[in-house]
C-alpha cells in the first residue's frame, strides 16, 4: 500500500527548539483545554457536538464581552433589537442566502405542517424591522444591533472546540443609511472596531483587507455592477481617509458587497479575521426596502453591515488563549476569592464577601476548612485575579490581606480601598 509521510526540517537546531517550544505553548494555550479547567464550556453527546453549553462561568465571561462591544456600539448611536430563530424559507431565497448555502441550512418542519429554517444570518431579519414602518430620509441612518443564536449545518469533520460550532452567538449590526451618509457609518464603525480592540490589548498588531469581488466571475454575487463599482470606489476612499492601508484582496468579498476586513495576530503568531464592515446596495433592492426622500419620492436605503467581536464562540477561543486563561479584572467570572485562614475568621469573610457584592464586585468565598497553602494554590490555577487572606489580625483592624496573582502579597488594605482599586481597574482596563 501507498504511504504518505509527513515531515518538517529545520538548518539550524535552534530553530528546532523554537519550533518546539511554540508546539508546547500552542497546547498550554489551547481553548479547549483552558476551557476545561476554568470550567467556562463543555459539550455533551446528549446535546450533540458542535453546541457548547457555557457554565455559569463561561455565561459571564460572554455576557461581559457583550455588554462591553454594546456599550460602544450605543455611543454610535447603535439601537438593541431582538428576533427569532426560526424564519420561512422565503426570507433567505428573496436574500440570496438560501441559493448560495443551500448546503448549510438546518430545515425544521413539525408534524403539524410547519416548515421553518433556523436562521443562519440575522441581516434579512433586520431588513423586516426597517419594513415594517414607512421610513422618511430625516428618519436615516437606522442601526440595528443584536448578539444571538445562528445556525449553520457545517461539516462534521470540521466541527471542533469553539473554533467552529453549529449553534453560534453572533455579534453583528446593520446599519440603514441614505448614499450621502455612507461614508461616516463606515468611518464610525471602523471607530467602533478601533476602540474595542485597543481594549481587548489586539489592536497593535492588525492589518486591513479591501475584499472585493473574483472580477472573472461576477455570477457568484448580487446586485449590479454599478452598484458594486461603487462601493468598491467608497471603501478605497475610506481606507485612504483613516490611513488604513487596506490590501486589495480580490474574490474575498460578501454575496451582497466588498468589504474591509480587520486582519490580527493572536499570541501563537497566528492570523485570524474577526471584525468587519461591508457595503450593500442589494439586498435592500431585494426586500423592496425604500425611504421618502425629500421630493416625495421612493429611494432604496444602502445597508452596511458590521461584525465586531463576530462568532461569540470564536472569540472566545480567542481572548482565552490570548490571555492563556488570566483574564483581565473586568472579564474575569470571578475576580475575588476571599479565604478565611480558619473558622474563627468565617463570619468575618462572610461580611467582606456581602460588602464586595454591594459594590458590583464579582467574588466567592473559600470557607473549607483547609490549609491557606492550598486555597492560595487552587486560585492561582483558577487564574483569579485577587485573593484575600483573613486572620485574626485583619479581623481585629478590620482589613483585608491582598494577594495578586501577578504580583503576589500586596498587603493590608482597608476594604473599601480594595474595593476602589478593582473598581479602577474594571474601568481602564488594566491586564
Amino acid at each position: 500500500m501507498l504511504q504518505r509521510i509527513y515531515g518538517i526540517s529545520f538548518p539550524k537546531a535552534s530553530q528546532l527548539e523554537e519550533y518546539l517550544q511554540k508546539l508546547e505553548e500552542a497546547k498550554q494555550r489551547d481553548h479547549r483545554k483552558l476551557g476545561k479547567e476554568l470550567d467556562l464550556f463543555c459539550f455533551s453527546d446528549y446535546v450533540g457536538g458542535g453546541l457548547p453549553l457555557y457554565t455559569p462561568k463561561g455565561t459571564i465571561v460572554k455576557e461581559e464581552l457583550q455588554k462591553e462591544v454594546e456599550k460602544i456600539c450605543r455611543q454610535y448611536g447603535f439601537q438593541k433589537v431582538s428576533c427569532p430563530s426560526l424564519a420561512n424559507i422565503s426570507l433567505f431565497e428573496t436574500s440570496g442566502h438560501a441559493q448560495k448555502f443551500n448546503d448549510e441550512l438546518f430545515r425544521v418542519n413539525s408534524p403539524k405542517g410547519h416548515e421553518f429554517v433556523l436562521k443562519p444570518v440575522q441581516c434579512p431579519h433586520h431588513t423586516q424591522i426597517y419594513a415594517s414602518k414607512l421610513r422618511s430620509y430625516k428618519d436615516l441612518p437606522i442601526r440595528y444591533m443584536e448578539s444571538d443564536k445562528q445556525y449553520r449545518a457545517e461539516l462534521q469533520g470540521s466541527v471542533g472546540g469553539l473554533s467552529r460550532v453549529y449553534a453560534i452567538t453572533i455579534e453583528d449590526g446593520h446599519s440603514f443609511c441614505r448614499i450621502d451618509q455612507v461614508k461616516d457609518e463606515i468611518i464610525n464603525m471602523c471607530n467602533i472596531i478601533r476602540d474595542f480592540y485597543t481594549k481587548i490589548g489586539l489592536w497593535e498588531d492588525h492589518w486591513v483587507s479591501l475584499s472585493v469581488r473574483d472580477y472573472e466571475h461576477p455570477e457568484k454575487y448580487i446586485g449590479s455592477k454599478e452598484d458594486w463599482d461603487l462601493c468598491e470606489q467608497m471603501l478605497q476612499e475610506i481606507s485612504d481617509e483613516l490611513k488604513l492601508d487596506a490590501k486589495r484582496c480580490e474574490g474575498e468579498a460578501a454575496l451582497y458587497g466588498p468589504k474591509l476586513d480587520f486582519m490580527f495576530k493572536d499570541a501563537l503568531g497566528r492570523e485570524v479575521q474577526i471584525p468587519t464592515v461591508q457595503v450593500d446596495f442589494s439586498t435592500p433592492k431585494r426586500f423592496g426596502l425604500f425611504y421618502i426622500d425629500e421630493k416625495g419620492e421612493k429611494q432604496a436605503p444602502v445597508m452596511v453591515h458590521r461584525a465586531i467581536l463576530g462568532s461569540y464562540e470564536r472569540f472566545l477561543a480567542l481572548v482565552l488563549e490570548q490571555f492563556k486563561g488570566a483574564f483581565p479584572v473586568w472579564l474575569a467570572p470571578v475576580q475575588v476569592k476571599v479565604m478565611p485562614i480558619s473558622d474563627n475568621q468565617l463570619d468575618y469573610a462572610k461580611s467582606v464577601v456581602e460588602k464586595l457584592q454591594d459594590e458590583g464586585i464579582r467574588v466567592e468565598l473559600d470557607g473549607r476548612q483547609e490549609k491557606i497553602g492550598y486555597k492560595i494554590r487552587e486560585a492561582q490555577l483558577q487564574k483569579i485575579p485577587y485573593m484575600l487572606i483573613l486572620g485574626e489580625k485583619e479581623v481585629e483592624a478590620k482589613t483585608v490581606g491582598v494577594r495578586s496573582r501577578k504580583e503576589g502579597d500586596i498587603g493590608s488594605m482597608k476594604l473599601q480601598e480594595f474595593a476602589q482599586k478593582i473598581k479602577h481597574e474594571v474601568q481602564h482596563y488594566v491586564k
